[in-house]
């Protein structure tokens, strides 16, 4: 029962991730800056707040007495995920739910089992859970099987995507993506999925807090709530930082007063957004502390984020016009990247 409610809260998540951009899309005659900065008040300062408010005790002493070196690893993984956060939403820009969840998630899932494993290699004594071991055991094949098919079906959504813009003509393509850019959007997605994997990383170095949080008589089921706190600090002064940069490049500041706009609807909109967003965490760690196991928790929360985007990608029409092969290719990337990551799960289950 307890894994049953694991997977169900790990789906809520994922649900909320794949679908926190189409609110965005509700915003009119903003500046792509202008309504992700406002966004992210909301997912990273304000309802991380508040959820840890409501479900923590006393969550600001623990982090108070926590240790420098959690909180600077913490925070510091969580400025990493902030590039990775800050690029993803131009992967979502320029290539659309569907393609661009699959290709940011696609390589977020394969370096998100890779990095650890390769940093005990380089920099530590360990000798467990090292890339090294991975080779000569079975949980280590599968989970380095899984990224070899990752990385396939990450190939065959790109394929999928230069046929798309083969196929359909700039206007058509604009239709449901308005600035619908394939090199931009492999470019960033690449970077995005990389280093939204920090995440994982940030949650791993904010444990302590959570372990502090449960002898204080926290509901376990809330324990992540305190890290994320600290965790999504870093990721707002990276995203803030670029997009007050933006602002001012763009002289686009205007547009948060702006009343030929629709303001209240703006920031409406972009507040729903920002928190559907950090829905995706709260599940999560309502999941991970169901199943305890967070490197596959964190792959099934993955599987079910480039699901849902994936069928948002083909509600909204995104692949509207395109031939039946090029529709199939794109079903068959998404289908790669769900066997890939569902792969890695198993063969980090195997090794925990």
């Amino acid at each position: 029962m307890q894994a049953i409610l694991g997977v169900f809260f790990h789906f809520i998540g994922g649900f909320a991730s794949g679908s926190f951009y189409i609110p965005f899309k509700k915003v009119r005659n903003w500046a792509w800056e202008s309504y992700w900065i406002v966004g992210g008040f909301f997912s990273w300062l304000i309802v991380p707040f508040l959820a840890a408010w409501i479900t923590i005790p006393d969550f600001m002493s623990i982090i108070r007495a926590t240790d420098g070196t959690t909180l600077f690893w913490t925070y510091f993984m969580g400025i990493l995920w902030g590039v990775g956060g800050l690029t993803f939403g131009l992967t979502m820009r320029y290539l659309g739910l569907s393609l661009g969840m699959s290709v940011a998630l696609g390589y977020t899932s394969a370096f998100g089992s890779l990095i650890p494993p390769i940093y005990r290699d380089l920099f530590t004594s360990d000798t467990a859970h090292t890339f090294s071991s991975m080779l000569h055991h079975i949980s280590g094949q599968l989970v380095l099987a899984g990224v070899a098919v990752c990385l396939l079906g990450i190939a065959i959504c790109g394929k999928a995507g230069i046929m798309k813009e083969n196929e359909l003509s700039d206007d058509q393509k604009k239709q449901s993506i308005s600035e619908f850019n394939l090199k931009k959007g492999l470019i960033v997605g690449t970077i995005s999925g990389i280093l939204s994997a920090c995440f994982n990383f940030g949650i791993e170095a904010g444990k302590p807090m959570a372990a502090i949080a449960i002898q204080q008589g926290a509901n376990p089921l809330f324990q992540n709530n305190v890290i994320f706190v600290v965790l999504l600090w870093g990721g707002l002064t990276t995203n803030l930082f670029w997009c007050l940069l933006l602002n001012a490049r763009n002289r686009t500041f205007s547009d948060y007063t702006n009343k030929q706009t629709p303001l209240a609807g703006n920031y409406f909109f972009a507040a729903l957004a920002g928190t559907t967003w950090f829905f995706q965490f709260f599940f999560y760690g309502m999941g991970e502390s169901k199943l305890g196991n967070g490197a596959s928790s964190w792959i099934l929360h993955m599987a079910f984020i480039i699901m849902i985007s994936s069928l948002w990608g083909i509600t909204l029409k995104e692949w509207k016009g395109v031939s039946k092969k090029t529709f199939g290719t794109i079903l068959a990337g998404v289908l790669t990247i769900v066997i890939s990551v569902l792969l890695v799960g198993y063969g980090n289950s195997l090794a925990e």
